[in-house]
């Protein structure tokens, strides 16, 4: 039997914290045999000022203490730990990044927004094989936004708004009022205005990541009586079934957003705001579909490291 080494990965994300555990063979071929998220929200409270607050450090650390009873039964080797927007835009990252390194015995790699859109295209184009469309991650912070043009990322781009820092900033997190709604979509439009190269992605099709976007997948596999409301890899909706699903949401109060099928409880507060850089950019891009991947960041990661060290070029 060939060798096998375990991967495990921790992604430190604005609104949760996941960690996938990858089986890697001989031949550079890799398989997922663990995947645990908690949501531990570290970009709660942050507001202007970008300071990670001190309940929020608290949790996440603690889910990492949990992940890591979970990993040492697995013999990894290796241990990748990486941080994206809220860890980022912290102006105390050093305590919490000093934190994690005297608690769980790692040192996190803070991704640049370039770099987490670059992990991103390589976790979509290995799995997904999209050509030609436009890739939108809605983390908790950030946005990544990527071109890929004939199989290559031609343009890489993240700005700093996501589902909780959104929602906070615009009171989206229960009853919404038309002029907050109107003020958030008003000041997205304003930054997507800045990314000159937006233009040349019209009418591609929209490839989604992210905690948000996965709820928007889940909630219309569930009405469309689904079995498995969590596969959503390659799954598609049209531009009219995204908003007819956004303006369902709108309707109701927090209590009546809970009782959405397929909406996780937890995220009932954020979705609002989470959807919101997709429901513009599809407005800007005049998006007629938009299709789901499961695969993002973490996928990146993986094939960075098959390829670098088992000398195995994966397809790009």
């Amino acid at each position: 039997m060939a060798e096998m080494e375990n991967l495990v990965i921790l992604d430190i994300g604005s609104n949760s914290v996941r960690m996938a555990i990858n089986q890697i063979s001989n031949d550079g071929s890799y398989r997922e045999i663990k995947r645990i998220k908690s949501d531990s929200r570290l970009s709660e409270g942050m507001g202007k000022a970008k300071i990670l607050q001190k309940d929020a450090m608290e949790r996440t650390i603690k889910s990492l203490a949990d992940f890591k009873r979970i990993y040492l039964k697995y013999n990894a080797k290796k241990v990748i730990g990486i941080a994206t927007a809220a860890v980022r835009q912290a102006k105390n990252q050093d305590v919490f990044l000093k934190d994690v390194q005297q608690r769980i015995g790692i040192k996190l790699q803070v991704l640049s927004g370039t770099e987490e859109a670059y992990y991103d295209y390589l976790g979509v184009i290995n799995r997904l094989g999209a050509e030609n469309c436009l890739i939108l991650d809605i983390g908790g912070a950030s946005c990544e936004l990527i071109r890929v043009s004939h199989g290559q990322s031609k343009n890489l781009t993240s700005i700093p708004i996501g589902a909780v820092n959104l929602t906070e900033r615009y009171h989206l997190e229960d009853a919404i009022s038309g002029a907050n709604l109107f003020n958030a979509q008003f000041n997205i439009r304003k930054l997507y205005a800045k990314i000159k190269w937006l233009s040349r992605s019209y009418h591609q099709p929209l490839v989604l990541l992210g905690g948000a976007n996965r709820t928007l997948a889940r909630i219309n596999r569930k009405r469309q009586h689904m079995t498995r409301i969590d596969a959503i890899h390659g799954y598609h909706l049209t531009a009219e079934q995204v908003n007819r699903t956004y303006l369902n949401l709108l309707r109701g109060n927090v209590n009546q957003r809970r009782q959405i099928q397929g909406l996780e409880n937890d995220r009932a507060d954020i979705i609002v705001g989470g959807l919101l850089p997709l429901i513009v950019l599809m407005d800007r891009v005049d998006a007629k579909k938009v299709l789901f991947s499961e695969s993002g960041v973490r996928e990146g990661i993986i094939t960075e490291y098959v390829e670098k060290n088992y000398n195995v070029q994966l397809d790009k």
